[in-house]
């Protein structure tokens, strides 16, 4: 199961993660979202030790939303080494998800 991100614990869980970070940034309210949401819950399995997938709830998290300029939802962000290396905005296929992630281990 994806982690439950959070402005107080995105530095501990996505910064200091010694392997490659997938975030979901999402809300409630978005239709795309909803899209996306499971492809991400299924790749948070698949990943399990190689890679941490989380979710964020923009609406409940405004600091790390605003510091990371995310505008535009589902915005999904790639980290490694506590740097954004790549990001997807929109609903796109798993594979294209899976991609970028592959592209980080």
């Amino acid at each position: 199961m994806a982690i439950e991100v959070t402005d107080s614990n995105f530095e501990e869980v996505v910064l200091k993660s010694d392997k490659p970070v997938l975030i979901d940034f999402w809300a409630e309210w978005c239709g795309p979202c909803r899209m996306v949401g499971p492809i991400v819950e299924e790749m948070s399995g698949e990943y399990d030790g190689k890679a941490v997938i989380g979710k964020l709830n923009v609406d409940e998290n405004p600091e790390v939303t605003v510091k990371y300029g995310i505008r535009s939802i589902p915005a999904l962000l790639y980290f490694k080494n506590g740097e954004v290396v790549d990001r997807q905005v929109g609903a796109v296929p798993k594979s294209a998800l899976a991609q970028k992630l592959d592209a980080q281990l």
